[in-house]
């Protein structure tokens, strides 16, 4: 459209001096067609112009940002098998990602607004240059922060916000003043909101006696850190909790503390919270539909906090308040946890993976004695792994169910070590142990062996074989062989041999019950 205007433009002063010189229409009437076209090619380009709504996705990895898009762009209640298929690609590998969605209404057929999604993993100082163009006086009011975190590694969700929360802050305040008032303005508006009811039916807000709007009064920690933008943390992986719960012996204590801890911060933003699953249903859309002030012509979304089951968590912005973090468990510090943030997010961001000095918990913060908000958090709530890798066996926690391995080496050596102490101590009592000793040899005691087993028969090839006779032949023919052998044989005693081998196979062919063989037994 803009290349139209352009060229009918451009070409309006030759067709003037055409007219000037053939004594046509006068210039004035053409002026007047040209602004009753651009008029009307304005308005229908106004008409289909799509509002546009922007996502800031910050944390995550690349898998988990699109776990996050998809849960984001998902119709629970139906699928345009017209559009399926058809999804834009993200790019999200390397350092600002960028992809789009257009949300539809109800009936999957009207677009209801376009919603950019720029996609940013780490809080590197190095990439504030990339968000700053990001924030301009137009796109203040229609953009939404998100920070994903990840129930695989709750240990490093307040480090993680606080360096987010750091970052954005040092954005922001490199803006123009232009856009500080702009935000400043978005943020007002959001505090302002009537709690507990949607952005349509906030706008009109309350009437008190007089007629007058109803001002509610900010409780303590409300809306005291309001960084401009809207902001909303999604902790992804709810599943993951009764892991926690069965590998690493967690409680609802750690759970609960949790909580706590998340919603005391973002109540000083003015941010709201959500637990999200993979492949089950939840308010995630509702939410950011309702925070970007995208709802649909056909059907109201209602969106309602949860605080009571511990995977479904939804807290909505402008709804929590000190007393409902509270009653969740006695003994939670939320001034302390609130004044203490307040301080640490005014240092620039740091690196989040820091080296620990000491024990876990400990760490090169500016408030390493215990103030610290983030020390706070990480003293309570521990890495398994590292708690097991720098604990003292008689100090490591009873119901801490993962221990660390050692070298394959050395755990080796070690057992080679244990085997041989084993081995002679096993040849150390077989020696000194007496060589037992039989009592009776069943070849020489014929008579008790018989009394238990009676006579021993076998069948071999069909020949019913007495066992007792065969074994009275062999010695027999044992003897006269060693007679042979030291000379004293004589042609007798060899016919004698002779003898006593033909009465041996005799005595096997005229066995009772046998029968010779090849004929067939009786």
């Amino acid at each position: 459209m803009v290349g139209l205007d352009q060229m009918m433009s451009s070409s309006s002063p030759n067709r003037g001096s055409k007219a000037a010189g053939s004594n046509s229409r006068p210039s004035s009437k053409d002026g007047s067609k040209k602004n009753i076209w651009s008029s009307l090619l304005d308005g229908v380009a106004n008409g289909k112009r799509l509002p546009e709504k922007n996502l800031l996705v910050l944390g995550g990895t690349p898998e988990t940002q699109r776990e996050f898009l998809e849960t984001f762009s998902a119709d629970p209640s139906l699928v345009n098998e017209k559009r399926k298929g058809k999804k834009p690609p993200i790019a999200n590998q390397f350092a600002l990602g960028y992809t789009y969605r257009d949300v539809l209404d109800a009936d999957q057929e009207d677009t209801l607004a376009r919603v950019s999604a720029y996609l940013l993993s780490e809080p590197s100082p190095s990439f504030a240059p990339l968000l700053k163009p990001l924030l301009t006086p137009q796109s203040v009011p229609e953009t939404l922060v998100v920070l994903l975190l990840d129930w695989s590694d709750p240990w490093t969700w307040i480090r993680r916000l606080r360096e987010w929360v750091r970052l954005l802050r040092s954005v922001l305040v490199s803006l123009d003043d232009e856009t500080k008032i702009v935000m400043e303005e978005t943020m007002t508006e959001w505090r302002d909101r009537k709690r507990g009811m949607d952005a349509s039916s906030a706008a009109t807000g309350g009437l008190s006696n007089s007629g007058g709007p109803v001002t509610i009064p900010l409780g303590p920690g409300e809306w005291d850190e309001g960084l401009g933008i809207p902001m909303c943390v999604v902790c992804q992986g709810a599943d993951k909790i009764e892991k926690l719960e069965k590998d690493h012996g967690w409680h609802e204590e750690e759970f609960d503390f949790i909580l706590q801890f998340l919603r005391t911060l973002l109540l000083k933003h003015g941010a709201s919270l959500i637990y999200t699953t993979p492949f089950l249903a939840n308010s995630l859309q509702s939410l950011i539909h309702s925070s970007l002030g995208i709802h649909s012509l056909l059907k109201r979304q209602s969106l309602k906090h949860n605080v009571i089951d511990r995977d479904k968590i939804l807290v909505p912005a402008n709804w929590d308040s000190w007393g409902k973090i509270r009653i969740i468990r006695e003994g939670f510090d939320m001034e302390g946890v609130s004044t203490a943030w307040s301080i640490e997010i005014q240092d620039p961001p740091e690196p989040i993976d820091q080296p620990a000095a000491g024990q876990p918990g400990e760490n090169t913060d500016s408030a390493d004695d215990g103030s610290s908000a983030v020390t706070v958090f990480e003293q309570t709530i521990k890495d398994p792994k590292r708690e097991t890798t720098i604990a003292h066996p008689s100090t490591t926690p009873r119901d801490q169910l993962e221990v660390e391995s050692s070298d394959m080496q050395g755990f080796l050596e070690k057992q080679s070590e244990v085997l041989e102490e084993l081995k002679k101590k096993d040849d150390k009592d077989r020696a000194s142990q007496p060589i037992p000793q039989l009592e009776m040899s069943p070849m020489d005691d014929q008579g008790r062996v018989n009394e238990h087993i009676g006579p021993v028969q076998f069948n071999m090839g069909g020949i019913q074989i007495d066992a007792d006779d065969m074994l009275k032949k062999l010695r027999d023919r044992e003897a006269s062989r060693s007679q042979r052998k030291e000379g004293i044989s004589s042609p007798g005693d060899e016919k004698a041999h002779n003898q006593a081998l033909a009465n041996f196979f005799a005595g096997l062919v005229k066995k009772p019950g046998g029968s010779p063989r090849g004929s067939p037994s009786a």
